[in-house]
């Protein structure tokens, strides 16, 4: 005969529900922001081409203000806000699988328990 394991109390499966709710909120709130990202790294790519492209003057924002530079210090600047927003994306999607992984063992332990106070 198998094991039986205690029923958690109502304090314990209200604390389940909780942690299972906020998982998920985190959850939207990474992939929200990974989208962003990748919205960012859209544009960058963009920006490198068109900058490629360009055979005229070539101008940057820095802290808001629009300045006059050099194609190359341009497309380093582009390639330089390229990997800080590839690496933020790569530490951002392995936060996310880590909280996905969470929550499908959170409700696992839900599930069990529900199926535990049917029976």
């Amino acid at each position: 005969m198998p094991e039986q394991t205690p029923k958690p109390s109502q304090q314990e499966i209200e604390k389940m529900l909780r942690d299972y709710q906020l998982v998920q909120e985190q959850i939207r709130a990474f992939s929200l922001q990974s989208e962003q990202l990748q919205v960012q790294k859209n544009e960058l790519e963009t920006a490198k081409d068109e900058v490629g492209k360009s055979t005229g003057k070539v101008y940057i924002t820095v802290g808001g203000v629009i300045v006059e530079t050099t194609k190359d210090t341009a497309l380093k600047t582009i390639g330089e806000r390229s990997e800080t927003s590839e690496v933020r994306m790569q530490s951002m999607n392995k936060q996310l699988s880590d909280l996905k992984a969470k929550e499908k063992q959170l409700r696992e332990k839900l599930t069990q328990v529900s199926n535990s106070m049917q029976q």
